[in-house]
């Protein structure tokens, strides 16, 4: 061991004396590693010997820091509540590190980061948080660099079989540095969502066709979406006794709000610059940014997209669509409430669906499944409005990841790595992905595992197996303080929904507090690199008339709507290539 760049702490030091050993058993720690393989992790893509080499090697590597206790924290999800009820254990069986990995709300996890930033005291060992916050962990200089530590304090600590290559988001955890800040544990997006077997029925596609003059299929634009959600909402209205509806949203003045539209809806209509996974200069975000990653503004009048005529049209459809089109329940709910309800049975579509839920809709006992399990509905890729152009993302993914900080004891910090890598570990992962299907690893995709469960899983497999996947990006590096500027959109956009100001106020308003936040932690000076340098104001025109976002306003933001059918649309989508 590298006692030079690795130091235990006394209390460390004294807990591996009290344990009674500083040398685990070698047949005690491989009995325990065939025992856990054998009981949990049956599903790998590594075969039982490879495994059992690979939980061997977290065995020896935690050696010396047997006997401690430490603290992670993650958000509400199947994913992290299996790693909890099964990994922590599994790994404290092996390791002698006593975990207790702790699940509470997700604003809570982001204020609690943001205490620990900000404080320097220690309320958790590691964190799993959003990659949205890269641009805040590459800025403060608190967030562990993953890739330095791996080379220097964390070298004798790094699984030798971590694979990177091997991780379907590492690219959204990297700074423009080219460092890793994050170790993704978790990755969902968010998709179109539609009842096929309604889409499927012909006295459904011919009276479609009827009133549109065109087919019904999996909308392609903005248009063919709000003519489905019109069709089923007006002139369906009923199947099998049941009311139904051509959309499903949610508006209630809640943070959870804000996800609905800073995961990418403005860049979903077009907002933004080409370029994957952000947008360059202008991102998701509206936030545009030089040539040095320093943001410089995000309304109009800095050269931003936040408040540009296609944010508007995205919002002006969020709330014509939630009004028109879905159940009237629907505006005063949360995140949380309007998840579940498209397994209800009555909603026909959904613009904006995040694919976490997948495992709810797979339950046998919901409406939305058939008498064997299988799925009467199907995820496919999200339509884009008249602004979008090739080379744009398409749509959100959210990638939760291991995340440490230098406020954290090494010791206590270093055993959290560990553990971290753990509940990532091919021993693992595909056991954990069939629990909680959220995929972290390419192998696991494309595993004979998941091609079994394909067919229940609604078009989720084919999804992570398509090169267009890479499309569906999180948050990115301009964002300088997630913490802080992520709570502006529910704050501004709210009153939108609930009518209050218009669509083009609401996102002036919102444009306005993200530039004055940016400028406040400028003049603050309390980022070490990439600090915003705001532009000067121009007049709009200017801005809107120069090659690029902010785009002016179009002519026709409602063009003729297109669709295609289902099974073409994966047929083309998978003949795309593979990774």
């Amino acid at each position: 061991m590298r006692n030079n760049k690795f130091k235990l702490t006394t209390l460390a030091a004294s807990l591996m004396l009290a344990s009674g050993s500083l040398l685990a058993d070698d047949h005690d720690a491989r009995a325990v590693a065939e025992r856990l393989v054998d009981e949990h992790f049956q599903n790998s893509t590594l075969s039982r010997e490879e495994q059992i080499e690979e939980l061997l090697w977290f065995a020896q590597a935690a050696e010396p820091l047997r006997g401690m206790s430490i603290q992670t924290v993650a958000e509400g999800l199947a994913t992290h509540e299996y790693e909890r009820d099964v990994l922590a254990k599994a790994f404290t069986e092996l390791t002698g590190i006593e975990v207790t990995h702790n699940i509470i709300n997700e604003g809570d996890l982001v204020d609690t980061m943001q205490n620990q930033m900000q404080s320097g005291n220690s309320i958790y060992d590691g964190f799993i948080n959003d990659s949205d916050a890269i641009g805040t962990h590459i800025r403060y200089g608190t967030t562990i660099n993953l890739s330095e530590a791996m080379e220097n304090e964390w070298a004798d600590f790094t699984s030798p079989t971590l694979d990177l290559d091997d991780f379907i988001g590492i690219q959204y955890t990297t700074g423009p540095d080219g460092s890793i800040y994050q170790l993704p544990a978790q990755q969902f997006a968010n998709l179109y969502w539609f009842r096929y077997d309604w889409f499927q029925r012909e006295d459904l596609q011919e009276q479609f066709h009827d009133i549109y003059g065109y087919d019904l299929g999996v909308p392609t634009n903005w248009t063919a979406y709000e003519d489905i959600a019109e069709f089923f909402t007006e002139h369906v209205g009923e199947i099998d006794g049941t009311r139904v509806y051509g959309h499903m949203d949610y508006g209630r003045r809640d943070p959870s709000l804000g996800w609905r539209f800073h995961d990418s809806w403005l860049s979903m209509a077009g907002m933004g610059s080409p370029g994957v996974p952000f947008g360059n200069p202008v991102d998701d975000w509206g936030i545009r940014v030089n040539e040095d990653s320093q943001p410089v503004g995000a309304s109009v009048t800095r050269g931003g997209g936040t408040n540009a005529p296609a944010s508007v049209f995205a919002m002006q459809k969020a709330v014509d669509w939630l009004n028109n089109y879905a159940p009237e329940e629907a505006q005063g709910m949360t995140f949380g409430e309007a998840g579940p309800v498209p397994a209800q049975g009555h909603i026909a579509q959904q613009i904006f669906w995040y694919t976490a839920f997948t495992a709810d809709m797979t339950d046998p006992d919901v409406a939305v499944t058939d008498d064997e399990g299988n799925p009467l509905w199907r995820m496919a890729p999200s339509p884009t409005g008249p602004y979008w152009e090739e080379g744009m993302k398409v749509g959100y993914q959210d990638v939760g990841s291991w995340t440490f900080f230098d406020s954290t004891p090494e010791d206590r910090r270093t055993a959290a790595w560990l553990f971290g890598q753990f509940t990532v570990s091919k021993s693992v992962s595909l056991e954990k992905l069939m629990h909680g299907l959220t995929p972290i690893r390419e192998s696991d995709i494309f595993s004979d595992q998941m091609t079994e469960m394909a067919p229940k899983l609604g078009g989720l497999v084919e999804f992570y197996r398509s090169p267009n996947e890479s499309n569906w990006t999180p948050t990115g590096t301009n964002v300088p303080d997630y913490p802080r500027m992520a709570p502006l959109w529910w704050q501004n956009l709210a009153p939108v929904m609930s009518g209050e100001v218009s669509p083009q106020e609401g996102l002036d308003n919102l444009a306005a507090a993200m530039d004055s936040t940016m400028s406040r932690l400028a003049r603050a000076n309390v980022f070490d690199s990439y600090a915003p340098v705001l532009n000067e104001e121009r007049d709009p025109q200017y801005w809107l008339d120069q090659e690029g976002s902010p785009k002016a306003k179009l002519d026709d933001e409602m063009p003729q709507g297109t669709t295609v059918p289902y099974d073409e649309m994966m047929e083309a989508w998978m003949a795309a290539g593979t990774r």
